[in-house]
């Protein structure tokens, strides 16, 4: 649906007015690879200048450490001359290969894209919530929603008709069943039960940002696990309260002359070999957790790290990722036997296949983004912007957790115009990860604050890229339906989001002081 297309009633009011302004705004953007092909000709050119004027900063580094210049200043280095183009020419492969995401994410989609193709992750989410009491159905929407996550798209394509047709069935508005699922696939994109393809590409960009400031520090895709599981509960109620006591009530009654066409709404069961094949596959995930038991738990376990146990730096954290494979690849692969839609190897090999073929822009992006994040290390802009940045702040007095506020919102308004989450990362954590380490915090208390402002604008944005699918099946239950009607219905879900999130970041974090993943440091010290 065009912008043309929207009735008038959608386009007056100066809240529709402010989201015409973003839309519009946003689609002045280019397209997020040409952006960062932008940024990289920008930092070139802004080497050049940077160097020519004498910009510098003082390394706040203790004398004697890991990449500390001699002299204790900073200067930057150009891109803008014979090294710097030698420098761009010979580093431009090894920039891509060597980009840490990449391989961490395509190897945790291999195994993910067993399970999806083999009807795995489809059954079991129909499964929750078909299963689920009346009472209880809108809570377990939004809680297999934000389970979703883990296999990308699949929320979106199948959770999110499948909750309009579940409300419809009970006679309930179908819209506010696709808004609940929609909170949970989109506005709780960050909160999870389970690791999946998101974390180890964060991990990725948050590396490089923080060894800009320590050479030797690692963020492990584990890096926020324990506050996106305590994030799950919180979403959930959230949005089950948000859709029950707000978007349900302000819908009314549903009618069915409402919709474009005539509605044959049929929500199929679970068959007999579907039901099966999930016993079958709950069979096999738990025996591959006990395996893994036996491994990390106990004193002497071969994925134990003989010093810190299971904390940071243990080969099981270090190999999460393989983890992730497995649990999902060998369950998926049982449930296709069982219910025939995988006989053998081919089968696993052309499920596979099918996601790679589908990552073709996302390599082209992490191509560009891998130079960004390269051009931004070798010209030292990062760190320079970083150190006179925190100084600001400290000038400010803003060096308390009050400062994460500011940083939530930021990453909350920047979201409503570049909905990419590693694209978006991938910008800002070059600077903003060192800025706040220097005033001392850990990367991996910054990544979840991120992981917020990055999660609850998404579903007020014309930006993110699912957002006309979800118009599209709105439009088959009210024919009138806008962007602005469907934005407008998500806005309660935003802001209860951000509230609630902001308050759990700020108990969990700063008052219980509890760290937002294993072996997760809240504080940085140098």
């Amino acid at each position: 649906m065009t912008r043309e297309s929207v009735p008038s009633e959608h386009k007056s009011g100066w809240f529709n007015r402010f989201l015409s302004t973003v839309e519009f705004l946003g689609n002045l953007l280019p397209h997020p690879i040409t952006l960062f092909a932008l940024f990289c000709l920008f930092i070139i050119v802004f080497s050049g200048i940077a160097d020519w004027i004498g910009l510098s900063a003082i390394d706040p580094r203790p004398e004697g450490s890991s990449g500390r210049d001699p002299d204790g200043v900073i200067e930057v280095v150009s891109l803008l001359n014979a090294e710097g183009l030698q420098k761009i020419v010979t580093g431009l492969v090894t920039n891509f290969t060597g980009f840490a995401p990449l391989g961490t994410v395509l190897v945790a989609l291999l195994g993910v894209s067993v399970a999806e193709h083999s009807g795995l992750l489809s059954a079991a989410l129909r499964r929750m919530v078909m299963g689920a009491s009346k009472r209880l159905v809108t809570f377990m929407i939004v809680f297999s929603a934000i389970l979703s996550n883990t296999a990308s798209e699949l929320g979106y394509v199948v959770l999110i008709p499948l909750a309009a047709m579940i409300f419809h069935s009970l006679g309930r508005h179908p819209l506010a069943g696709l808004a609940a699922a929609f909170a949970g696939v989109s506005g709780g994109y960050s909160a999870n039960l389970l690791l999946g393809t998101i974390d180890p590409l964060l991990a990725g960009i948050t590396t490089p940002a923080a060894q800009l400031i320590a050479p030797e520090y690692e963020v492990g895709p584990e890096a926020n696990w324990y506050f996106m599981m305590i994030s799950t509960l919180l979403i959930a109620l959230l949005g089950t309260v948000i859709t029950e006591k707000v978007v349900e009530p302000r819908l009314g009654p549903y009618n069915d002359s409402e919709a474009s066409e005539p509605l044959n709404v049929h929500i199929e069961q679970l068959s007999p070999i579907e039901r099966k094949g999930l016993k079958y596959a709950g069979f096999t995930f738990l025996a591959l957790g006990l395996l893994l038991a036996l491994t990390i738990v106990p004193e002497n376990g071969i994925l134990r790290d003989p010093e810190t146990g299971l904390v940071k730096g243990s080969p099981f954290l270090k190999g999460i990722v393989a983890f992730i494979f497995v649990t999902f690849a060998i369950p998926g692969f049982v449930y296709g036997k069982v219910v025939g839609t995988m006989r053998n190897d081919r089968d696993v090999i052309d499920a596979m296949s099918k996601s790679m073929s589908s990552l073709g822009m996302y390599i082209v992006l992490v191509f560009f983004a891998a130079q960004f994040v390269a051009f931004f290390k070798w010209t030292n802009l990062g760190t320079i912007l970083a150190i006179n940045g925190a100084e600001l702040l400290q000038a400010m007095s803003l060096t308390g957790p009050e400062v994460f506020i500011a940083f939530i919102l930021m990453c909350a308004l920047i979201n409503l115009t570049l909905g990419s989450s590693s694209a978006q990362w991938a910008a800002t954590a070059p600077i903003f990860v060192p800025m706040l380490m220097l005033i001392g915090y850990a990367p991996e208390t910054i990544q979840a604050a991120y992981r917020i402002g990055d999660s609850v604008t998404n579903l007020i944005t014309p930006m993110m890229s699912y957002f006309g699918l979800i118009l599209a099946v709105a439009t088959k239950y009210k024919k009138d339906m806008g962007i602005g009607t469907l934005i407008a219905t998500m806005l309660p879900y935003s802001l209860a989001f951000l509230a609630g999130w902001i308050i759990l970041f700020y108990v969990w974090v700063f008052a219980f002081g509890l760290p937002v993943g294993p072996g997760a440091e809240i504080y940085y010290q140098p």
